[in-house]
């Protein structure tokens, strides 16, 4: 293992603990993957992150059939890992996590719409809410495929949420702003619901974070 693929392992185990602490993540339930260069690194399947050593995380090419390395099984969801990373070479980072508020609006197949200009720090004038399907299963990955199409994160219905950077550090930034933005709109609801942005105004807001270091997309 190289020094540069022992730094970013650390930062994967650093990074979800940063999660659970953040209250964005509880217990073993999220998992990190993340590019190194032509394979995916992932967090391995029903270990505590404090038990965590660069070493027991689980890799694969990202190309060809699954040949794992790693002392550990990899996360359950390391299919959507790989498949993003494949069909986004843009994106070095991927977060998966049930946190509170993100996991309640996904349990009402509900995406999170124009309700707040950082809406767009995910890429466009929503975050849409994937359909359902079995855990860790091709079929929920090309389900997710498609509700981040344009997109830096997503909702799974009944289950989570998903979040892409061209980081990791950007990846868990996101993960934040993702859980804000979904306490917010979850609250709004309780009052009537919010009154939405326009195309247009998402659109600026767009061009404004182009030119701030929050653009969405690479």
């Amino acid at each position: 293992m190289t020094p540069d693929e022992e730094a970013l392992r650390q930062a994967i185990i650093d990074g979800c603990l940063a999660l659970n602490a953040a209250g964005i993540n509880q217990g073993t339930s999220g998992n990190i993957g993340a590019r190194y260069e032509d394979r995916v690194i992932v967090t391995p399947s029903a270990t505590p992150y404090a038990a965590m050593t660069p070493a027991l995380l689980a890799s694969t090419p990202l190309e060809g059939k699954p040949r794992w390395s790693g002392p550990l099984p990899p996360s359950t969801e390391w299919r959507f890992h790989r498949d993003i990373l494949r069909a986004r070479p843009e994106i070095d980072a991927i977060i998966h996590a049930h946190p509170p508020h993100c996991t309640a609006l996904a349990m009402s197949r509900r995406g999170i719409p124009a309700a707040h200009y950082m809406v767009a720090a995910f890429g466009g004038s929503d975050v849409r809410c994937a359909g359902y399907a079995t855990y860790g299963t091709a079929e929920l990955s090309a389900l997710a495929l498609k509700a981040l199409e344009g997109r830096t994160a997503c909702l799974l219905a009944n289950h989570g949420m998903i979040v892409l950077g061209e980081t990791l550090e950007k990846a868990l930034w996101r993960a934040g702003e993702l859980e804000t933005l979904a306490r917010q709109y979850t609250l709004s609801l309780a009052i009537g619901g919010p009154v939405l942005l326009t195309d247009e105004e998402i659109d600026d807001t767009l061009r404004g974070f182009a030119n701030y270091g929050l653009k969405a997309t690479s």
